[in-house]
């Protein structure tokens, strides 16, 4: 495999698959985060992968897909210890935005995101914990899903907050996102359709104009095939305030997760990575109560909102992809404004899913729907659904 895009930390790894099923004949990667027999994941860092051991066995997420017919191929790149959004590793180098060479493909999964839109492989598997999945695939034109937290098997994925934590998924076909999810995604298949669209305001007065207008082209449609569609507030206390709020309980549990390794290690990390840690040590969960507070009134008012049949739509990022080596306040702008969309479904535990479905200048911006706990696959299937209407 020629990979001119440096989408993969071990192209050469490959498994074949154990049985058949579904996904004959699929190719997939994997973020180098997954537990592989025999192989050491490095996690986008040096000192990682120096200090680390070989897996004794597969992530059962990996195992799923080989036994239904997939195979791996190869291992794709990552920001360090997955703490970041951008997608460039001072490392190994920056994954390329096949659909924008200028611009990051986005983090941390972006090595998975780039194989995709390049068709490299069929499909791939990464970490979403504050967007990871989702950012990427909005940057790099593909379909990405994050599921309900729990809903899929985290075991043998390295953690970085394990209240956040999950395993999501890309692909340029919707059709098999879905057959993705089925194989993954414990639990049965909700019956059902999704009857009221709800648009948040607050998070839609985060695009920037020519974003906005490109993706309100689908409200229309979105009227037409729900019974009900409105307007509303998601946050109360505001979207910054919700973004904190994960930021801070996030940070709380990396550094209870990392804080020994880093300390005993002394890792060098890139720009911007190594600060981001050392703030994380600062924290104490005594400070942070009205934070763990807040979340779980989020997670009760999205649940109350969205009920059995609501979904909410909103933009996955700010805009397109921004430009190669951005930094300094402009860089920090946009990450927070970033936080203030992924965080949404990061705090709640729920599913979301975002479609390439425009593009501005021929950058590519993603729309997301967001589902309650649990209605994975009804989601998806209903995603499916959607698509095929649009398409009339």
């Amino acid at each position: 495999m020629n990979d001119k895009w440096n989408a993969f930390v071990n192209k050469d790894l490959i498994i074949e698959p154990k049985e058949s099923g579904r996904l004959n004949g699929l190719t997939f990667a994997v973020k180098d985060v997954f537990a592989i027999q025999g192989h050491t994941s490095g996690a986008g860092n040096p000192d990682w992968l120096r200090t680390h051991h070989p897996a004794v066995r597969n992530a059962p997420a990996i195992d799923r897909l080989l036994e239904h017919g997939a195979k791996l191929t190869g291992t794709a790149h990552t920001d360090e210890l997955m703490y970041s959004l951008n997608g460039e590793n001072f490392h190994y180098g920056t994954p390329v935005n096949p659909k924008a060479h200028d611009r990051i493909p986005g983090g941390s999964s972006s090595g998975s995101a780039a194989a995709v839109s390049a068709g490299l492989v069929d499909f791939a598997l990464g970490t979403d914990t504050g967007g990871s999945v989702r950012i990427p695939s909005s940057y790099c034109g593909i379909y990405g899903f994050r599921p309900t937290h729990g809903a899929v098997p985290i075991e043998g994925v390295i953690p970085l907050a394990e209240s956040f934590d999950t395993v999501g998924w890309m692909a340029r076909d919707p059709k098999l996102l879905l057959e993705v999810g089925r194989i993954l995604i414990d639990g049965k298949s909700q019956e059902g359709s999704f009857n009221t669209i709800f648009l948040g305001k607050d998070a839609w007065a985060v695009l920037d104009k020519e974003s906005k207008e490109a993706l309100l082209a689908f409200d229309s449609l979105l009227e037409k095939i729900t019974d009900h569609s409105k307007w509303v507030e998601i946050s109360e206390e505001g979207l910054s305030e919700w973004s904190n709020t994960f930021r801070i309980i996030q940070g709380l549990e990396i550094w209870s997760e990392h804080g020994e390794w880093i300390r005993e290690e002394n890792p060098k990390f890139g720009p911007g990575i190594g600060d981001r840690f050392e703030w994380t040590s600062t924290l104490k969960k005594s400070d942070c109560i009205p934070n763990l507070e807040l979340r779980k009134k989020i997670r009760q008012s999205m649940s109350n909102l969205l009920g059995e049949e609501g979904l909410l739509v909103i933009p996955t990022a700010p805009g397109a992809a921004p430009l190669l080596n951005l930094h300094g306040e402009t860089a920090e702008q946009y990450r927070a404004k970033t936080m203030q969309l992924s965080c949404i479904a990061g705090l709640a535990g729920l599913p979301q899913i975002t479609l390439p479905l425009a593009e501005v200048n021929g950058l590519p911006i993603g729309l997301s729907f967001i589902a309650n706990r649990y209605q994975d696959l009804k989601l998806l299937n209903w995603v499916n659904e959607f698509l095929e209407k649009r398409s009339f």
